[in-house]
């Protein structure tokens, strides 16, 4: 009967015992082991915008689209620029025409006789000659302009990616430098990873990192490219009198600020569906990206 008691005792204790180094695993595993769920994909989003205005002829893209950098995107009414090019390269041979009369009728003066040329009348013609020379310079930077303008009429993809957000359609008057649609870089994919600043001591630009997706894909790995420096710091604000605006009110219990942590993707699966937006698991493995350096190097 008596054993039967000690018995119950021990198992209490070793129960309570599990359950005491369980409990002090996971505080520790929560409370130094650098890793955090507060992890977004993010990738770099171009807008695109016309560099010149017009009605859209043409769109060459659907929403969701991959594209690559230089493909047509739409395209805007081309004849008022067509004819802006015709008048500049009329201007340009009129103001050539009028920069070589300029030029001879300067060399003719030059080489006549003090006597029948007066010097005033020399730097007269040689002056002209410099202003139409000028003014002949001015045509071709604006022929070469309107030659421009004529090519931005085709908007094109700046970079690989997918065309998101796509709200042009033939027949839409666009205005330069409204953006219309964007692209997002597929080679820009990224993970910012949002750690509490008790983990901060944890993470080295370098340290190996392994992500994981909620949507139970294969992890993928990679490393940490950079830690922010610096946050908004809600409580220090500008008064009416650009003074600082303090809260007076202090919380004794202190949330740990997130700082974020911007991590490059290393084996990224070329079957591997990312959005920017999507969130994941971030796991830090302190030191082991700089023994693989040194076994690398040894």
């Amino acid at each position: 009967m008596r054993r039967s008691v000690y018995l119950r005792y021990l198992i209490t204790a070793v129960l309570l015992l599990i359950a005491f180094l369980f409990g002090r695993y996971l505080w520790n595993d929560n409370m130094n082991s650098p890793w955090t769920r507060d992890g977004r994909i993010k990738a770099d989003i171009i807008h695109i915008a016309p560099d010149v205005s017009g009605i859209v002829t043409g769109v060459s893209v659907i929403d969701n689209q991959f594209v690559h950098k230089g493909d047509l995107l739409f395209s805007i009414d081309k004849d008022r620029y067509a004819q802006a090019l015709a008048q500049a390269e009329a201007n340009v041979a009129a103001q050539q025409s009028e920069k070589n009369m300029r030029a001879r009728e300067a060399a003719r003066r030059a080489g006549l006789d003090a006597a029948i040329v007066t010097s005033e009348n020399r730097e007269s013609a040689a002056s002209l000659s410099a202003i139409a020379a000028a003014r002949y310079e001015a045509a071709v930077a604006a022929r070469d302009t309107a030659k421009l303008n004529l090519e931005r009429t085709d908007v094109r993809a700046p970079a690989d990616g997918y065309v998101t957000n796509l709200h042009v359609y033939a027949g839409d008057y666009v205005s330069a430098g409204v953006a219309r649609l964007a692209v997002i870089d597929s080679n820009s994919f990224h993970v910012s990873g949002y750690f509490e600043e008790t983990k901060l001591p944890y993470l080295n630009v370098g340290d190996a990192v392994e992500i994981r997706m909620l949507d139970g894909s294969p992890a993928m790995h990679g490393h940490i490219d950079s830690i922010s420096r610096g946050i908004t710091d809600r409580d220090a604000t500008t008064g009416r009198e650009l003074l600082a605006d303090v809260n007076p009110t202090f919380n004794w219990v202190r949330l740990a600020q997130r700082i974020p942590v911007r991590i490059r993707i290393d084996d990224l699966p070329k079957d591997h569906k990312l959005a920017a937006g999507m969130t994941c698991t971030v796991i830090v493995k302190p030191g082991e990206a700089a023994k693989e350096e040194k076994s690398d190097k040894n």
